[in-house]
């Protein structure tokens, strides 16, 4: 189903974010962990860009095995990183050619070894430049990113919300926002986007932790903060990657339970190519 068509029932719609596994043996068991997640019924899986858009063709062959081997809903991730005008024309020709109609479009991260953004020369230059273009095309229904505790590159979180209307103004259908473990963040950010004039769903982004390690790595890359009773908890599970998936299972749950008693329309999980957490918190929800 469309972007521009789910997010209206009473129970919240769940997708799956996954990313390109660097080998063959990774490649087999992400259809295996979608398989075991598909028994939840996701409204769809979304695969990712590596770094710099650096699985370009990766990505777009596992989204057309996704969709049309495996029989899943699929949802492309489009950056703007390292791709002409041309190269995000011929994807797009692509994911329609393959019958994907739903992506999500974001400037997307430096290449590796790089700290700063720096567009193609002969490419789009911003998120909302994607969104224009895939719009020119009424089989697309496209989705952006929201920043509840704002870009990292951004100022201040008014002007990021500015251009978050920017993309929804350009025909985006959903917001899926960053990561973030207090869900206050969420429900300001919805608040303020709302008085922006930005009214298409605002879908919450969940990671489920799996490790110290993991979660730090996380948050310093998307800038995401770490709340103080977190913090205290994962010092506790430095060195117990077990302990640690244990409580970021309950941490996640009890986000979520909360997000459904407010009436949240969807929920999205950064799963890391992992159903047993993402498999775990679904049951505790009742949601199969």
């Amino acid at each position: 189903m469309r972007l521009s068509k789910l997010y209206r029932s009473q129970k919240p719609d769940i997708s799956v974010e996954l990313f390109p596994p660097k080998t063959k043996e990774g490649t087999d068991k992400i259809f295996e962990e979608v398989k075991i997640l598909n028994q939840f019924h996701p409204t769809f899986f979304s695969m990712t860009y590596g770094a710099g858009g650096s699985t370009r063709d990766l990505t777009l062959e596992l989204v057309d095995e996704l969709k049309n081997k495996i029989g899943v809903e699929t949802m492309c991730h489009l950056t703007v990183v390292s791709q002409s005008k041309a190269d995000v024309r011929n994807v797009l020709n692509f994911l329609k050619e393959k019958g994907v109609y739903n992506l999500i479009a974001l400037r997307g991260d430096p290449p590796q070894g790089t700290e700063k953004f720096q567009p193609h020369p002969n490419g789009f230059r911003h998120a909302v430049d994607l969104v224009r273009e895939a719009k020119r095309d009424n089989f697309f229904s496209v989705a952006v990113a929201g920043f509840p505790e704002k870009h990292p590159d951004a100022p201040t979180l008014e002007s990021d919300i500015q251009h978050l209307k920017e993309k929804v103004d350009a025909g985006a259908d959903a917001v899926i926002t960053q990561l973030f473990f207090d869900n206050r963040f969420y429900y300001g950010y919805l608040d303020k986007v709302r008085r922006a004039g930005v009214q298409v769903p605002v879908i919450p982004g969940i990671l489920p932790i799996l490790s110290t390690q993991q979660v730090k790595r996380f948050t310093a890359l998307c800038r995401s903060q770490i709340p103080p009773a977190v913090g205290r908890m994962l010092a506790k599970y430095e060195n117990d990657s077990e302990a640690a998936t244990q409580y970021g299972i309950e941490l996640a749950t009890q986000q979520c339970q909360d997000l459904i008693k407010q009436g949240v329309p969807g929920i999205h999980f950064y799963c890391l190519n992992r159903s047993r957490s993402v498999k775990t918190i679904l049951s505790n929800l009742n949601q199969k």
